[in-house]
């Protein structure tokens, strides 16, 4: 059998590489700093390349170590269910999750009661950093992704079809002042998420308001906070419909009743080989029937 190299210089390759820092990937393997950059450079001479490029208080992938991290992580986080799974006495089934924290609240996390119930070996890791469609494979076995469109080389499923609302605090329909007609948006701030940047956009044109500009555009990347800071009349949230009725804010209401279709959806998305784990196809099908837009 060929020699491979030690197990834990892999594990601390894999950390390292997903953290991007000695220091975070030592806390993670209760390690201390100089005792993991010692296993990563044993795999380092094991293969005769480095792995990294070195900066200060960072860790950066060369291309070597970004072939060899697409390599190795699935078959590591693999390792690791099966380990899990025959210590625990039960199958465990888990299933590493991208999600965006307002989709998993407002509409995940209410059903996840059904799917433990229907499938009570499946577990689920969430993981709500950003760019998850990007580290399918590395870290991540799916994700429920806001997108106009998704890579054809990947398997998408579309969970919905939105609209676009303009949502504001309560507070703005009121006084002498009230907010009833699109052109005082050139007194107020626009709230736009970064992962749907042409929400604005979008609205403006089907409102036949292409020279409209809002006195400011303030970008976040959450989707609780934007609604938080609407309700405080910090500005006006563009978002979708069901973000604004599944909020149920008593704060917020709906301004201008304009209608305009979204030009982005959820998707579930995996790479096509991660249907065929059985993780993934559980959860993919129980997703589908319970929140797809063809239920």
């Amino acid at each position: 059998m060929r020699r491979l190299p030690p197990l834990g210089a892999i594990e601390a390759f894999v950390q390292v590489a997903r953290l991007g820092s000695v220091k975070a990937a030592a806390d993670e393997l209760a390690l201390s700093a100089p005792a993991l950059s010692r296993r990563v450079q044993a795999l380092e001479r094991f293969i005769d390349k480095p792995l990294f490029a070195r900066r200060h208080q960072a860790m950066v992938l060369n291309g070597d170590g970004e072939r060899l991290l697409a390599q190795i992580a699935p078959v590591l986080d693999a390792l690791s269910d099966a380990v899990e799974a025959m210590t625990s006495g039960t199958e465990v089934l888990r299933l590493r999750l991208g999600i965006l924290p307002l989709f998993a609240s407002q509409r995940l996390f209410p059903r996840l009661g059904e799917l433990r119930a229907t499938h009570p070996e499946l577990h689920l890791d969430i993981d709500t950093a950003g760019h998850g469609v990007a580290r399918l494979g590395d870290g991540l076995d799916a994700v429920i992704a806001l997108a106009r469109d998704i890579d054809p080389t990947l398997y998408a499923k579309r969970l919905d079809r939105n609209s676009v609302y303009v949502i504001g605090a309560k507070s703005l329909l009121e006084g002498p002042n009230a907010v009833t007609r699109p052109a005082q948006l050139a007194e107020l701030t626009a709230l736009v998420h970064r992962d749907m940047p042409d929400t604005f956009t979008a609205w403006r044109q089907s409102a036949g308001l292409t020279s409209l500009e809002p006195l400011a555009i303030d970008h976040f990347d959450s989707g609780p906070l934007m609604l938080e800071a609407a309700a405080q009349g910090l500005g006006i949230a563009f978002m979708h419909a069901s973000h604004f009725e599944d909020a149920n804010d008593p704060r917020l209401v709906r301004l201008f009743d304009i209608p305009v279709e979204s030009p982005y959806s959820y998707w579930f998305v995996c790479r096509p080989r991660a249907l065929q784990q059985k993780p993934v196809k559980l959860f993919h099908d129980w997703l589908i029937a319970t929140l797809g837009e063809d239920r």
